[in-house]
């Protein structure tokens, strides 16, 4: 399997090449030139078998320059009880007969980022050795909250690795900073960004693309990859998670084998649906996938309209982690759209870049509407959603869990469609104690970890252990620069 640019066909990178690289040199995202596909024999055929199983035979199809026994040996050590609190891994909620939810929270980290960085950093391990790479891998992460503790995590004292994460200063939970802060490894570092997301994310790929600043970095033996979506290696794991969850649903009986079922998937960088997108093309039974927004709804009117503004007002929100404006992974789902055609997606690319808006063809959006529906949740629907769910059902949710599930309940409003639908769940709520008190009707005393105590109380259900013991880790960072000092930051962490 080979892996070409977004923006340039011409680029031609085996699978280990494109992990160890993480983004095209011309700033495209590397996509695979095939995707396989799978019958309804080769989905039988995962129904006994465990998430790690399914994962390495998954993978196995894209990776094909890694042996199907070191996958499987990736996956149980990413997988496993030391590591997911569940044997199930991805363990799928069901509520009533037409209604699920997939649990990605289950890992180290209490948010589904783990179920890619906990693989990601074995697979680049691995590409370093099938490369020939000497030099020590620099790992450049953007976070909007979830993904720079998972990649911390994931990465911490890795051997040829070192893991920088930047994340917008007031821009995350108290308890998801207070994750990256506490991060232990000898390998590893945060800093902040004054800014929002797409400040520090827009600051990470001008790092990727300074050509100077990697020709130094080699010079010194460094090279630059990221942990973001933007890295296949971060994408594929995800896609592993649609299909497991699926297989779940006919093995429980919730679902015939061939039946379809729609995904609910809230998502600023639209590289959560995107995976489901990809299991979609692979032939899984997947009938609409709804995307879910926050205030931050600049998905929402592309996917309904076609143009894509992310000149608009920036909102902070109960849930930050999809407060975003520049949905990167948006760009693979244009070039497959688009008929692989990477000049047309460099156009719309610098048309974002210097205007911050673009428009795809009528084609290309009539595609959209028949695979996606789109719809945004604000911050009284949100509280309202987790509210709901915790005093009608007895599940408790998360912020950005509640979007999708008001999204969900949106669609079905609009059109009618009474499909089994599976809404995924991203982060435990004991991640957002603050607002999801506050929907709960609770008065919050104190703020941060303090609040940890206080949701267990209030509903008898207990916090993952590692964020409960959150409280008893020295704060190891305090580092906050300007966006245009990102640079520097990345040169004194290699010196």
């Amino acid at each position: 399997m080979k892996y070409y640019s977004t923006r340039d066909t011409a680029v031609s990178l085996s699978a280990a090449q494109a992990v160890k690289q993480g983004l095209s040199r011309d700033g495209g995202l590397l996509t695979p030139m095939e995707f396989p596909k799978l019958s309804e024999g080769d989905l039988n055929a995962m129904l006994p078998m465990t998430y790690q199983q399914r994962a390495a035979a998954i993978m196995g199809l894209y990776l094909t320059d890694y042996s199907a026994k070191e996958l499987l040996a990736f996956a149980e050590k990413a997988y496993g009880p030391a590591r997911f609190d569940t044997s199930a891994v991805a363990p799928v909620r069901t509520l009533d007969e037409t209604t699920h939810c997939l649990e990605l929270w289950h890992g180290p980290t209490s948010a589904f980022k783990d179920l890619a960085l906990q693989m990601l950093p074995q697979l680049l391990s691995a590409a370093l050795k099938k490369t020939g790479e000497t030099r020590t891998a620099c790992i450049l992460a953007a976070t909007s909250g979830d993904t720079g503790k998972a990649a911390m995590e994931g990465f911490a004292d890795v051997e040829q690795t070192k893991i920088l994460v930047f994340y917008p200063k007031d821009g995350v939970s108290a308890v998801q900073e207070a994750q990256m802060l506490t991060q232990r490894g000898e390998n590893v570092s945060v800093c902040s960004v004054v800014g929002n997301f797409d400040d520090t994310q827009s600051g990470v790929k001008r790092i990727f693309s300074d050509g100077a600043l990697r020709d130094e970095l080699d010079r010194r033996g460094y090279f630059l990859s990221s942990a973001n979506s933007i890295n296949w290696g971060r994408i594929l794991p995800q896609v592993v998670y649609y299909i497991s969850a699926y297989c779940d649903l006919v093995r429980d009986g919730n679902l015939k084998l061939g039946e379809k079922v729609n995904f609910c998937v809230p998502t600023g960088n639209f590289g959560d649906i995107l995976a489901g997108y990809y299991a979609r093309k692979m032939g899984l039974p997947v009938g609409r996938l709804i995307c879910a927004s926050n205030k931050n709804d600049v998905l929402t009117e592309f996917l309904t309209t076609g143009t894509y503004d992310r000149n608009r007002t920036f909102y902070n929100t109960m849930s930050p982690s999809m407060d975003i404006l520049i949905s990167s992974n948006l760009e693979r789902l244009l070039f497959d759209l688009a008929g692989q055609d990477g000049e047309k997606v460099k156009a719309y690319m610098d048309q974002l870049a210097m205007s911050g808006s673009y428009r795809v063809e009528d084609g290309v959006l009539e595609q959209i509407r028949d695979l996606f529906w789109a719809g945004s949740c604000g911050e009284e629907g949100t509280a309202a959603a987790i509210a709901h769910y915790y005093k009608d059902c007895g599940y408790l949710i998360d912020t950005h869990t509640a979007v999708a599930a008001d999204a969900m309940a949106q669609y079905r409003a609009a059109t009618g469609d009474a499909a089994p639908t599976v809404f995924v769940s991203t982060a435990s709520p004991f991640k957002f104690c603050d607002s999801v008190l506050k929907a709960l009707g609770e008065t919050p005393k104190g703020e941060g970890i303090d609040l940890i105590d206080q949701l267990q109380y209030a509903t008898g259900r207990s916090a993952p252990w590692r964020l409960a013991a959150l409280r008893e880790k020295e704060r190891r960072f305090d580092l906050s620069r300007k966006k245009e000092e990102m640079p520097e930051v990345v040169r004194a962490f290699l010196k």
